[in-house]
C-alpha cells in the first residue's frame, strides 16, 4: 500500500456483472483493481503473482464456488480476504471463516465498503503483529532449549547467553535466536545416520 492509501485490490466473483460493478466501486474509492477473477483454477496463480493488499470475494451463484475461490486466495496470499454478501447468510459466513476469511460485508454503498476495508486492514495488521510476537517468543524459547541441552544450562542462563551475544554483537535477540536454531538444524546428522546411531548405554 502506498502513502496515499491506494490499495492493490484483487476481486473475485463467479458472476461477471457483479465483478464489473465491484471494480467500478473499488476504482471510485481510489484503489487499483489489479486482478478480476472468476475461475477457481486461475485465482491462486494470480494471487501468488500479484500479492494484493486486500482481496474481495463475492458470493455468486454457488457458495461452493465462492468458498473455493477463498481457499485458493488464502493459500497464496498474506493479505486479508473479505467476503461480500448480498444478504445475511450465517452458514456461508461460518464456512468462509473456516477457510480463512478475515471479515465479511453485507452489500452496502461505497462508503460502507471503504469503512469495512479500513477496519479490516487495521485488525489484520494487529493480528499479524500479534502472530509475529508469538512467533518471536516461540523462536527464543526454541533457541534457549538448544543452548540448555548443548551446554547443560538452566533456562535463565541460556537466556543470558542469548542476550549477552545479542548485546555484544549489536544484533536483535530474535536474530540471534534464529541463528542458533538454524545452525542447530544444520549441525544435526542426516536422519538416516540418526536412525543408525546406537542408543547410549544406560
Amino acid at each position: 500500500m502506498d502513502e496515499q492509501g491506494h490499495l492493490r485490490v484483487l476481486i473475485a466473483n463467479e458472476k461477471r456483472e457483479r465483478l464489473e460493478l465491484l471494480a467500478q466501486v473499488v476504482g471510485g474509492l481510489g484503489h487499483d483493481v489489479i486482478a478480476r477473477e472468476i475461475y477457481v483454477k486461475e485465482v491462486g496463480a494470480v494471487t501468488a503473482r500479484e500479492q494484493p493488499d486486500v482481496a474481495l470475494v463475492g458470493l455468486g451463484l454457488s457458495s461452493e464456488h465462492a468458498l473455493e475461490l477463498i481457499t485458493e486466495i488464502v493459500r497464496e496470499s498474506s493479505c486479508p480476504v473479505i467476503a461480500l454478501l448480498t444478504a445475511k447468510d450465517p452458514a456461508y459466513v461460518y464456512e468462509a471463516a473456516k477457510r480463512g476469511v478475515f471479515a465479511y460485508i453485507v452489500d452496502g454503498d461505497a462508503e460502507e465498503l471503504q469503512s469495512a476495508i479500513d477496519i479490516t486492514l487495521q485488525r489484520f495488521a494487529e493480528y499479524q503483529s500479534l502472530q509475529g510476537a508469538f512467533g518471536r517468543r516461540a523462536l527464543i524459547e526454541q533457541a534457549k532449549g538448544i543452548l540448555m541441552a548443548r551446554h547443560s544450562l538452566d533456562a535463565d542462563r541460556a537466556f543470558d547467553m542469548l542476550r549477552g551475544h545479542s548485546q555484544h554483537n549489536g544484533r536483535k535477540l530474535v536474530d540471534v535466536a534464529q541463528a542458533v536454531v538454524d545452525s542447530h538444524l544444520l549441525l544435526l546428522p542426516p536422519s538416516s545416520e540418526r536412525a543408525a546411531m546406537p542408543e547410549p548405554a544406560g
